[in-house]
């Protein structure tokens, strides 16, 4: 009797994989909330800061508010620099103020560009 439980969970579970419905051991990484912003610092190790703009309308006058918020964000390799433009990640609490990741950097600032053609040349 229970063998028979068993087996209809199981072809129950088999249709759901014909289906294309993913299990929750299959299941990709769950969607996380993603920012863009400008790096504003990068004086910590493996630690940016990046500044991201927000614009809202007003509740009352309706008229578009611009407003930053610094994030926190855990680089790991040093990858970005002061100036980029990057994508961050929510993740879980790094430290006491890091509850971001870099995903990855979308625009190189120009600063960037020339100190990596001076230090090519040097090499």
């Amino acid at each position: 009797m229970a063998d028979e439980k068993n087996s209809g969970n199981k072809a129950a579970h088999d249709k759901r994989a014909e289906m294309g419905v993913a299990t929750i051991a299959e299941a990709p990484d769950a969607h996380r909330n993603e920012k863009v912003g400008k790096v504003v610092s990068t004086k910590m190790q493996k630690t940016i800061v990046v500044e991201v703009e927000m614009r809202r309308a007003h509740p009352k006058y309706k008229r578009v508010i611009k407003s930053n918020q610094k994030f926190y964000a855990h680089d790991e390799n040093g990858v970005a620099h002061k100036g980029d433009v990057v994508r961050i990640r929510e993740t879980r609490p790094l430290s006491k103020l890091k509850r971001w990741q870099l995903k990855d950097v979308i625009q190189r600032s120009s600063l960037t560009q020339v100190e990596d053609t001076i230090t090519a040349e040097a090499v």
